[in-house]
């Protein structure tokens, strides 16, 4: 292992994680202010959709995490 590998700088930098799908609709100009109004924006939509369709929202979401067909059997017996 050569020494720049086993230096604290390199151990330190984590390596970058890959952009969202959506990060190339957000504004790269906006100022902070300007993205802070957009977050708290969408921050309010988010509580008023809530608000207005929680159960329904709970209900769509577990629809789409669940996979349609039958629940597996359940054997004891058998690991993970």
């Amino acid at each position: 292992m050569s020494a720049d590998a086993r230096s604290p700088a390199a151990a330190a930098t984590p390596p970058t994680p890959p952009a969202p799908p959506l990060a190339s609709l957000v504004q790269q100009h906006w100022t902070a202010e300007q993205a802070l109004a957009v977050f708290e924006c969408l921050h309010a939509m988010r509580h008023a959709l809530w608000a207005a369709y929680g159960p329904q929202l709970q209900q769509a979401w577990r629809d789409q995490l669940v996979p349609e067909g039958p629940t597996p059997e359940f054997d004891p017996d058998n690991p993970f």
